[in-house]
C-alpha cells in the first residue's frame, strides 16, 4: 500500500507541466509494471476482458521458464562432461546459471533501454513486448556468445526489425530471430561449429577438473550434417567425448545446444500452459510438426545419404524445431491470424525447415530461416484466406431484384 501511494504522490511531477514530465513513459511503465491500470473506457463500443498484453506476456515467460531451467542445468552438465569432472546438481546447475545470467541482463538492458528512449521521443506508453523478446535472445544463442555481440545483436533487432516498423504490433519479422540471424550472418564463427555451444573455461572459479585433450561440443545435427556415411542406419549421435546419444538424452536435454532449445520435455511443458491459456495457438504448432512430418517421410522414401534418411522423430528432437514451433511460430504478431491461415502457415514452417536441415548443409538448423521467411507471407496468407470466405460468402448470397 505504501508503494501505492509513494507512486500516486511523485506522479504529478511526470504529468504535463511537471519537472520530469519528459519521463512519463518511464514513469508509466514502471507503474503499470507494477500495478494493473484502474483507469477503464467509459462509453462507445468496447470489449472488456481480464486479459492485457502484460499478463500475456507474463504467461508466454511463464512457459518459457522450464525449458530455460533445463537449459541452465545442460550448460553445467556440458562442461563437466568436456572437463571429465563429476559433481553435484546444484553445481552442475549453478554453473549454468552464472554462464547464462549475463547473457539476459545484457539482452534485457539494451533492449529495454532502446525501448524506454524510443517511448520518450515519440511520448508513448512504453509496451511490454520486449518482456518476452529479452529472454528468447539468450535462449537461442550458443552459450559462450560474447556479450557485445548479443548486445549488438538486440540493439540491430529492436531498432531495425520493431521500431522502423512502428514498434510492438508492427514487426513483420520475429524480433528474438533476428537479433539470431544478424549474428549468424556477420559471425558465423561464432554461431556454428564445434567449440561455440560448449563452455569449457573454468570462468567462475568453481573448478572442474582437467580439459579433455580433445572433443566435440557439435550439436547433432551439425554432426550429421558433416557425416561422409551412406545411411543412417550407420550413423551414431555422439556427445562431446565421443559417447553415443540416447533417445532419453535428447529428449530430456542432455545434448550441446542453444539453452532454450535442448529439452523437449521441457518445452512441450511451456506448449501445455501456452494451449491452456489460450495464449498460444495450437493449430500453429501441430500444423509445424505436420509438415515437418510430411518433409521428412517424403525425404526418407528417396533417401541418398545419412541426413536425407533420418526418421522425423530425430527432426523434431533435434535442434530449434521444437521450440520453434511452441515459441516463435505462434508469436502473434507475425504469424497468421486466422483459423485456416495458422494451418498454413504452421505447415509450411515444418516442410521448409526440413527441406533446409536435409539439402543445405551449411544451414543444419533450418528453423530460424523457415520461421523468417513464412513471416513475410504471413500477411499474403491471411489475405487469400479472408478473400476466399467473402468470395464463398457471395456465392452463397442470394440477390433478389
Amino acid at each position: 500500500m505504501s508503494l501505492r501511494k509513494f507512486l500516486d504522490k511523485i506522479k504529478p511531477n511526470f504529468e504535463e507541466g511537471g519537472k520530469f514530465h519528459w519521463l512519463y513513459s518511464t514513469y508509466d511503465a514502471i507503474e503499470t509494471f507494477l500495478y494493473v491500470p484502474n483507469t477503464t473506457s467509459k462509453s462507445g463500443v468496447h470489449i472488456h476482458d481480464a486479459r492485457d498484453s502484460k499478463r500475456t506476456m507474463v504467461i508466454v515467460i511463464l512457459a518459457l521458464i522450464p525449458a530455460l531451467l533445463v537449459g541452465m542445468y545442460n550448460v553445467g552438465y556440458q562442461h563437466y562432461l568436456a572437463v571429465n569432472a563429476q559433481v553435484g546438481f546444484m553445481e552442475t546447475f549453478l554453473y549454468g546459471l552464472l554462464a547464462t545470467l549475463p547473457q539476459i541482463v545484457v539482452s534485457y538492458v539494451v533492449g529495454l533501454g532502446i525501448e524506454f528512449a524510443m517511448a520518450q521521443m515519440k511520448k508513448e506508453e512504453v509496451a511490454e513486448g520486449f518482456l518476452v523478446s529479452g529472454l528468447l535472445i539468450p535462449m537461442i544463442m550458443p552459450v559462450d556468445t560474447p556479450l557485445w555481440m548479443i548486445a549488438v545483436a538486440t540493439a540491430f533487432a529492436v531498432v531495425f526489425a520493431k521500431e522502423v516498423f512502428g514498434g510492438t504490433g508492427y514487426n513483420i519479422f520475429n524480433v528474438a530471430l533476428i537479433a539470431r540471424a544478424f549474428l549468424f550472418f556477420s559471425y558465423p564463427s561464432k554461431m556454428s561449429g564445434d567449440q561455440v555451444w560448449v563452455r569449457t573455461a573454468d570462468t567462475f572459479g568453481m573448478g572442474g577438473g582437467n580439459i579433455v585433450d580433445s572433443y566435440s561440443g557439435a550439436t547433432p545435427l551439425g554432426q550429421i550434417a558433416v557425416t561422409d556415411v551412406g545411411s543412417f542406419s550407420d550413423f551414431t549421435f555422439t556427445n562431446i567425448l565421443g559417447q553415443p546419444l540416447s533417445i532419453s538424452d535428447m529428449f530430456f536435454g542432455l545434448i550441446p545446444g542453444s539453452v532454450g532449445e535442448v529439452s523437449t520435455i521441457a518445452i512441450l511443458l511451456g506448449a501445455i500452459i501456452l494451449i491452456a491459456t489460450g495464449v498460444g495457438s495450437w493449430r500453429t504448432m501441430l500444423s509445424v510438426f505436420i509438415g515437418g512430418l510430411v518433409a521428412a517421410l517424403l525425404v526418407n522414401a528417396f533417401a541418398q545419404n545419412a541426413v536425407m534418411g533420418m526418421p522425423v522423430h530425430y527432426h523434431f528432437l533435434l535442434g530449434g524445431f521444437a521450440f520453434g514451433a511452441v515459441f516463435m511460430a505462434t508469436d502473434p504478431v507475425t504469424s497468421s491470424r486466422t483459423t485456416k491461415g495458422q494451418w498454413i502457415f504452421g505447415f509450411l514452417i515444418g516442410l521448409v525447415a526440413v527441406t533446409i536441415r536435409v539439402f543445405n548443409p551449411g544451414y543444419p538448423e533450418g528453423m530460424m530461416l523457415a520461421i523468417l521467411f513464412m513471416n513475410a507471407f504471413a500477411p499474403l496468407i491471411d489475405f487469400y484466406v479472408v478473400d476466399a470466405n467473402i468470395k464463398r460468402r457471395l456465392k452463397r448470397s442470394v440477390v433478389k431484384k
